[in-house]
């Protein structure tokens, strides 16, 4: 088909629907609200004559929602894509009526989970349309799966993505821009670990010798976990929480921590996640409990993901954008796509800042040229 211009975008309209999309709530664990977003995009996508499979959720999750170009068959002579949104976000119920509502000013709109992103989201379902309605009677491959979990972890879509991931040419991830429009190339791995130390309480002031303070060895646990951290081989170890003891006076029995590692590549995997698994305090009256490891494995760009990143920074060029690349430390449903051997490219939705807090917002001048980009990219490919 003939590439698309930024003009043949008609932003007003998609502007109205993404106030629709923004104004429903939808904190990942809240699955029935969520689901009234799915709502919504399973209608628009029926209407666009495109076909929609839901995988009811699981675990107080929403469902899953997959949208395609065509009818699922057997694998032809057809190049297949997979894109990948979300339709949850990490603001809870309220943030619209508080902190957040939506607003437009300076060029920017704000409003909780715009920018990630539910902008993304309705550009990926709005290029989807696009390239269907141009192809006529010859629709590409095209999968695009709206998942309820990504913000905690992808637990219940993880398996959903790489089946499909399995049958794909390319996956596109329509997080958001970074920095000014790049996308994302390669994202470390990220780990999270619970670990427990278990001591022995007593008395502080009258028998203070015969307790073993779980506190004392968690901190030292601490410092061996923060040594770790290697800038230069973008390993970052760090305890984001502790919480142990039971008053003051008591030689404390029992302490938590929470643990978040990024890791780069999968040398650093394996090295750093042995390291944790197998931390000690050298105290044999002190145990040590471990659990947990990678949540999201490493996503390294590939010379297939090189080639495919070549191929959108020439139809980008075409509309006027200067598509630069960037590794990032956060993960996304990306990392399950690359570690699979799917060439990768992440950060396709809207540009704008202010993720995961209460100045979030897209900058609208980004989503026509973006939304664009995102059909001739498809097209393409498929």
């Amino acid at each position: 088909m003939s590439k698309l211009r930024a003009t043949d975008i008609d932003l007003p309209a998609l502007l109205a629907t993404l106030r629709q999309w923004v104004e429903i709530e939808t904190p990942t664990p809240d699955g029935a609200r969520v689901n009234d977003l799915a709502r919504l995009v399973e209608a628009r996508a029926l209407a666009s004559g495109l076909h929609v499979e839901r995988t009811a959720g699981q675990g107080g999750f929403g469902d899953i929602l997959t949208v395609r170009s065509m009818a699922k068959t057997p694998a032809s002579n057809r190049r297949s894509v997979l894109v990948l949104a979300h339709l949850d976000t990490v603001h809870p119920v309220g943030t619209l009526a508080g902190p957040l509502p939506w607003r437009e000013e300076d060029g920017r709109i704000y409003g909780p989970g715009i920018y990630d992103m539910k902008a993304g989201a309705l550009m990926a379902l709005h290029a989807l349309e696009l390239v269907t309605s141009r192809a006529g009677d010859s629709p590409p491959d095209i999968t695009l799966m709206f998942v309820p979990d990504e913000e905690m972890g992808s637990p219940t879509s993880r398996g959903a993505i790489e089946s499909a991931a399995r049958g794909a040419d390319a996956a596109l991830v329509v997080e958001p821009a970074r920095e000014g429009g790049k996308i994302v190339v390669a994202r470390k791995g990220v780990a999270m670990f619970d670990i427990t130390v278990r001591g022995r309480a007593s008395h502080a002031g009258t028998r203070p010798q015969d307790g073993r303070s779980a506190i004392r060895a968690a901190a030292r646990i601490v410092l061996a976990l923060e040594a770790l951290n290697d800038p230069e081989r973008g390993v970052t170890v760090t305890v984001g929480m502790i919480e142990g003891g039971t008053g003051r006076n008591v030689i404390p029995a029992l302490c938590r921590l929470s643990v978040d590692a990024r890791l780069p590549d999968a040398a650093s995997e394996a090295d750093i996640l042995e390291k944790i698994r197998t931390i000690e305090t050298g105290d044999p009256e002190i145990s040590v409990t471990v659990e947990g490891g990678i949540n999201r494995p490493a996503y390294v760009q590939s010379d297939a993901a090189k080639a495919l990143f070549e191929t959108a920074h020439a139809l980008a060029a075409d509309l006027g954008i200067d598509l630069v690349g960037m590794a990032t430390g956060g993960g996304s449903d990306g990392n399950f796509t690359a570690a699979l051997g799917v060439p990768t490219l992440d950060g396709l939705g809207a540009d704008g800042a202010g993720a995961h807090t209460s100045e979030e917002y897209i900058l609208v001048d980004s989503v026509a040229p973006r939304t664009a980009l995102l059909a001739n990219l498809l097209d393409a490919i498929a």
